[in-house]
């Protein structure tokens, strides 16, 4: 399953793939789809957790109004996966809680 259709974003363009790193492990993206359609594509459903439950969250709104798709992303957490564009090389992190900046 891919998104191919966002309803803030348009239309994905082309087919081409490039890999990106999820939680160590890469995975093929389209360029210029949104992370998140990236990772529901590989199979991947749990993107953070929070911080006292340790629940799981996953994709919701998909227009970025939510924070369940949050990860952190190249080492910045709190990025919203539903309207952040894949490239080449990105690094993903599950994320717990507001997740941490690393160095």
């Amino acid at each position: 399953m891919r998104i191919e259709e966002h309803p803030i974003l348009g239309p994905l363009k082309g087919k081409a793939t490039i890999q990106i790193e999820v939680d160590g492990k890469r995975i093929q993206a389209i360029p210029g789809e949104m992370i998140s359609s990236a990772l529901v594509a590989a199979g991947i459903k749990v993107f953070q957790r929070t911080h006292k439950k340790n629940e799981t969250r996953w994709y919701f709104c998909g227009i970025g109004l939510c924070t369940d798709c949050m990860m952190t992303v190249d080492n910045v957490p709190g990025v919203r996966t539903c309207i952040t564009p894949v490239r080449e090389g990105m690094r993903i992190k599950t994320q717990t809680g507001h997740g941490k900046w690393e160095v």
